[in-house]
């Protein structure tokens, strides 16, 4: 497979390690996009700032032997879309766009925007697709030409407050319809003075904003499975959102948190949802690698299975010849905010979609209320169960009297709910519940009998 000459550290091969130049300015080197293509594995890397104040990285390619070349067409800014563009038969990737053959041309005119995703054109997807910038641009490009046409400003459109500045992420469309993110969350966000964060979704004539939360990843598998995926949080949880195409609907499920460090629009770049085994899709939300099949079976996500947690800001993956590559940001001075670091660098790690269980074990926190205003009757929404081993809820309420809350799982998969059983917290109280060694389900949720001011919180380890 790979020259005997090149080391490898447990998957890492320093010879593959990509690294900026030491400024000004002082910027990050993180892997935005991995694409296997024409033979070779791509790779486009990611600075802190536009392309125009730039320094360092860019467009690479990585043969069969893992030899390394920096492409002559290079170009430095911050890149982390990727999209086959099957009808024209090239692969878009950056600014760039590569045929069959390895020529790459460059689309100038987007050299400084910060290209965050590549998505397929609603209405002429032979010949175009839509460009997504993360502060916001929209465009539509001509595939053949590279021309491209501004379409939206999308703080603009879709009412995002004044951060400090926007940062949508991913962008993905089927079934009628473009779905963007926006994961614009700090301070502000958490204590409730604002909700900067968007997933929305566009008809060709129309945006429509489906969530005021921070949304991170948008993707699905085309027309084979009939859905849409997204991934963001709050301060409860991990969030994700679900269009099932057969009743048109949007779903809510949450799911745990593996770490509080992914909690900040800076910090959550780009947990990403890829085919990484055939028919196969990898997730990777707040920490946390899943498993997560493409169907939803009567319009209900049956197959999320947690594999691992980890600390990496993982930029992409994808896989090159039988094997899975991680591309992530390993150090980076942050302009001068880390003092610590030097040289912004990242390598790349290679091994097999399996080895992902080696890595740490499931656990994480999450609630479906905290501190949240709840109405009596009206059910949480589901929070994952399933793949960890020993699981606590926390229970507790502002109110003046007793409150009894009701947990039911479903332990199907299909909606089918079932009580597990009443707690009663006593006023203004708290109570925590263990549950059994070796009890799971897909899903639990939470109900009370009494309007009030509620928390409902679990930890897993």
């Amino acid at each position: 497979m790979a020259n005997s000459q090149y080391l490898n550290a447990s998957g890492i091969y320093p010879h593959l390690a990509l690294s900026a130049e030491l400024g000004p300015p002082r910027t990050e080197c993180g892997v935005g996009a991995l694409m296997a293509w024409a033979g070779r594995l791509w790779v486009v890397t990611y600075v802190s700032h536009k392309a125009a104040s730039g320094s360092g990285t860019g467009l690479y390619e990585i043969d069969e032997n893992l030899n390394m070349t920096k492409r002559p067409e290079s170009q430095v800014g911050t890149f982390t879309n990727r999209l086959v563009h099957w009808e024209s038969n090239q692969l878009i990737i950056g600014p760039h766009v590569i045929d069959a053959s390895r020529n790459v041309r460059t689309i100038h005119s987007l050299l400084d925007v910060r290209i965050c995703s590549t998505i397929r054109h609603l209405t002429d997807p032979a010949n175009k697709v839509y460009m997504l910038g993360m502060e916001g641009e929209f465009y539509e490009m001509d595939v053949h030409t590279l021309e491209t046409t501004f379409l939206y400003d999308l703080v603009e459109v879709l009412g995002v407050p004044d951060h400090e500045y926007a940062h949508f992420k991913a962008g993905y469309s089927n079934y009628g319809r473009v779905v963007v993110g926006n994961n614009s969350y700090d301070m502000r966000d958490f204590s409730g003075e604002e909700a900067a964060g968007r997933l929305a979704e566009w008809d060709g004539q129309t945006w429509k904003i489906l969530e005021r939360n921070p949304f991170i990843e948008v993707n699905g598998r085309g027309n084979f499975a009939g859905t849409i995926f997204a991934t963001g949080w709050d301060k409860r949880s991990a969030l994700l959102k679900v269009y099932t195409d057969p009743d048109k609907q949007w779903r809510t499920y949450r799911l745990p948190k593996a770490s509080h460090t992914f909690d900040h629009m800076w910090q959550t770049e780009w947990p990403r949802i890829r085919e990484v085994e055939h028919e196969r899709f990898l997730m990777d939300c707040h920490g946390m690698f899943y498993e997560l099949s493409t169907w939803a079976y009567g319009n209900h996500v049956w197959g999320i299975r947690p594999i691992s947690t980890h600390l990496w800001v993982m930029g992409d993956f994808c896989t090159y010849r039988g094997m899975l590559v991680l591309g992530p940001d390993n150090a980076s001075p942050h302009g001068n905010a880390n003092h610590l670091a030097g040289e912004p660098q990242s390598g790349l790690w290679f091994g097999k979609t399996d080895d992902l269980w080696n890595f740490g074990k499931p656990q994480g926190w999450g609630g479906v209320w905290w501190e949240d205003a709840v109405s009596a009757g009206e059910p949480s929404d589901p929070f994952l169960m399933t793949g960890f081993d020993k699981k606590v809820a926390h229970l507790a309420h502002e109110a003046a009297q007793a409150v009894t809350f009701k947990i039911e799982v479903d332990f199907l998969g299909t909606g089918a709910w079932k009580t597990y059983d009443s707690i009663t917290v006593p006023a203004q109280g708290y109570v925590h519940h263990e549950f059994p060694a070796g009890f799971s389900a897909h899903w639990v949720r939470f109900t009370c009998d009494t309007p009030c001011t509620a928390t409902a919180y679990l930890t897993y380890t």
